[in-house]
């Protein structure tokens, strides 16, 4: 039989627990409100993290030279970084308008026309017939073919007015995150500080390693994977200039965005590759084969070199999380999923060396 002491403090700890659990549901219920606040702007913050790490080495060149003034050199990368994306992004939507608007106006005054395919093209394999026969369809009478692949060109025009309003959308973004890239990094000791506190605060006496390495992590990947990246169009880009092929700065891009994604330029170039031998001469055309293959095998020591530099976790660790996190997460998941992937593989280490400790002693 219980005292009345017993019951009464059985009454207090059912009080209290009713207490907790309305404490904890309205701390859930604010991180939730907050989420949703904050939610459409997690990308641009996440953005703006990932370009104020990757950049800071540049920034801090950047304050040294203007005497070490903080607000100034954030000032004067934003500009800068903002001029790097609006202006070739300004440019290729000018050159698509335009090419669009004489190809429009061509059409539709009977002067566009296709010259007849070469006798060459019927010989490639897999494709070369059927080719050829569509070429020279096309070459005899353009409406007529046009007319028969109408239905498959209203579901490309669809998708291309989706895919330039995503990217409308993705360029705007990034301008939100350069001018927070430049808030974060007006404030870069203040905001290192809170991040090396809240990595202590989670992980404890390591908190401010694993924060360093985050950083390095991003710095890596920016230069492993988007450094590559930049560098194979580049080098694209030259090919195609002196191939003298049509549009060569739209299909840079194209090998760009397709070396970001770890697939290989070779998906782009190939189809060029049969173009020049078709619109060119031999020579010209085997020097530029040649020239794509090289670009496409580029990184297989260009990763080395940049991927995992100034980070002690193996650089297989650092390349499969970027691309599992490219795969989960789109192109923001390169720099997640490689700082995840190598913090756990610290922490798994970490843990490890514990054990070994535990059983030494």
């Amino acid at each position: 039989m219980s005292t009345p002491t017993q019951a009464s403090n059985g009454k207090l700890s059912a009080q209290r627990a009713v207490e907790v659990a309305i404490r904890i549901g309205l701390v859930f219920l604010l991180a939730a409100w907050c989420f949703l606040i904050v939610e459409p702007f997690i990308i641009p913050i996440l953005w703006g993290m990932i370009i104020a790490i990757a950049s800071y080495p540049i920034f801090q060149w950047m304050q040294a030279k203007l005497g070490g003034r903080n607000k100034l050199a954030a000032t004067v990368f934003t500009l800068l970084a903002l001029a790097l994306l609006i202006t070739p992004t300004a440019m290729l939507l000018d050159t698509v308008a335009d090419t669009t608007h004489r190809l429009s106006v061509a059409l539709q005054d009977g002067r566009l026309t296709i010259p007849p395919p070469p006798a060459s093209v019927s010989e490639w394999p897999v494709v070369g017939k059927e080719l050829s026969a569509f070429w020279s369809s096309a070459s005899k009478n353009l409406g007529a073919t046009l007319t028969t692949i109408a239905p498959y060109l209203k579901e490309s025009a669809s998708w291309l007015l989706s895919t330039a309003a995503g990217a409308g959308i993705g360029v705007l973004q990034f301008v939100i995150s350069i001018v927070i890239a430049g808030v974060i990094l007006a404030n870069a000791a203040g905001f290192g500080g809170f991040l090396n506190a809240l990595a202590t605060k989670l992980v404890g006496d390591r908190g401010e390693e694993f924060a360093t390495l985050a950083s390095k992590t991003v710095r890596s990947v920016a230069q492993g994977v988007l450094g590559v990246a930049l560098i194979q169009s580049l080098l694209a880009g030259v090919g195609l200039l002196a191939a003298d092929v049509p549009g060569a700065g739209l299909w840079a891009l194209l090998v760009l965005l397709v070396a970001i994604v770890q697939l290989p330029p070779i998906l782009i170039l190939a189809p060029i590759i049969l173009y020049v031998f078709s619109a060119s001469s031999t020579t010209v055309a085997v020097i530029f084969m040649i020239w794509s293959i090289l670009v496409t095998m580029s990184d297989a020591f260009l990763k080395p070199l940049l991927l995992g530099r100034g980070v002690e976790v193996p650089m297989l660790i650092i390349l499969v999380g970027a691309i599992g996190g490219m795969i989960h997460a789109g192109i923001i998941g390169l720099f997640v999923g490689a700082v995840v992937l190598a913090l756990s593989y610290e922490l798994f280490n970490a843990w490890l060396k514990e054990g070994q400790q535990a059983k030494e002693q």
